[in-house]
């Protein structure tokens, strides 16, 4: 038979539950005694039903647990084992015992014990675009991403659980899905970039000599990693370009319009340098390609389909406005 001091200890841990501590390692043991038997749970139970009967649960404002267990132990005393019937216990008192012991006692402990582990475990998800592909993706969110040839994003399996940051290397063109509590954040060596909600296109590879970001639509937050300046903002036809050698960032006004253009299977070159075409042309088509030190200045215009077009496609096009030449040796093109 059950006696009050044989269940002293399961009256102290109700004590304090009720006073408002709830964290883990008290749910747990509640539970474990439960357990132990029927006849420990039907304790367990009958004292949650007294202990709401007495009017000393549930009270939001300041709480003396002191007091409350005085109460608790008088109603105990007086109230002995309480009968099985609708008089001694409230249908409305009953509904809310239970409720606690199945809803709240035994979830909650796997809720606060576990959550730290399971965070913990989640494992690194990493996808990876080889030279001369791109890909689209979904995130866990339904942030749609497109990645460029030669790219990486690494996210963790718990994303938008708690947060939704990721890693890039590469190119990337996202879509983010709006959520104003959790802000969408992408980390590379040298730039993070912060948004809710917005479509911009982001290029930081390795061997790229700048990091640059087009704004089609919402705004971004971006921070300088090489250099100490306040938080740069992006609104929609802005960019901003970073020399990751003196790490110097700067904001112009610029049409968006082909930013991604590369996502949609197409090459837009607008006045850029050779060397920055040849690198575009090596990640597309996976192939090598070296420029003469004579021509790292020139610059040209052009548009094409990547599907369709082949290396030589392009390269026969370029060549054909006299400004360069080109040659194919040792696996290599060598413009000239």
């Amino acid at each position: 038979m059950y006696t009050e001091e044989k269940n002293k200890d399961i009256d102290d841990l109700l004590v304090e539950y009720f006073s408002g501590n709830t964290n883990g390692e008290l749910l747990t043991q509640l539970e474990r005694r439960m357990e132990e038997s029927e006849e420990t749970s039907d304790y367990v139970r009958t004292q949650l039903e007294i202990w709401f009967s007495s009017g000393v649960a549930g009270n939001e404002l300041s709480f003396d647990a002191y007091k409350a267990y005085m109460r608790y132990k008088q109603r105990i005393s007086k109230a002995g084992k309480p009968e099985k019937t609708a008089r001694a216990f409230p249908w409305k008192m009953l509904y809310r015992a239970v409720a606690v012991i199945l809803i709240l006692l035994l979830p909650l402990v796997g809720y606060w014990g576990g959550k730290e582990t399971v965070k913990q475990t989640f494992a690194d998800v990493v996808v990876e675009v080889p030279m001369g592909a791109r890909t689209k993706l979904s995130l866990p969110d339904g942030t749609a991403v497109w990645l460029n040839a030669g790219s990486r994003i690494v996210y963790s399996q718990g994303f938008g659980v708690d947060d939704r940051k990721l890693r890039l290397e590469g190119e990337g063109y996202f879509e983010v899905v709006k959520d104003d509590n959790k802000p969408f954040e992408i980390k590379t060596q040298e730039l993070n970039l912060r948004v809710v909600g917005t479509k911009f296109n982001l290029k930081n590879y390795p061997d790229d000599e700048e990091v640059t970001v087009n704004l089609l639509e919402g705004k971004v937050a971006l921070t300088n990693i090489l250099r100490a300046m306040p938080e740069l903002y992006l609104e929609p036809e802005e960019r901003i370009v970073l020399n990751k050698r003196t790490g110097i960032m700067k904001k112009s006004k610029t049409d968006v319009t082909n930013t991604n253009a590369w996502a949609r299977n197409e090459l837009y070159f607008d006045e850029e340098l050779l060397e920055v075409i040849a690198k575009k042309l090596m990640r597309s088509y996976d192939v090598k390609i070296e420029v003469a030190d004579s021509l790292r200045n020139k610059r040209f215009y052009g548009y094409f389909k990547i599907t369709g077009n082949n290396v030589d496609d392009v390269l026969k096009a370029m060549a054909s406005t006299n400004q360069m030449k080109y040659t194919y040796k040792n696996d290599i093109y060598i413009l000239y």
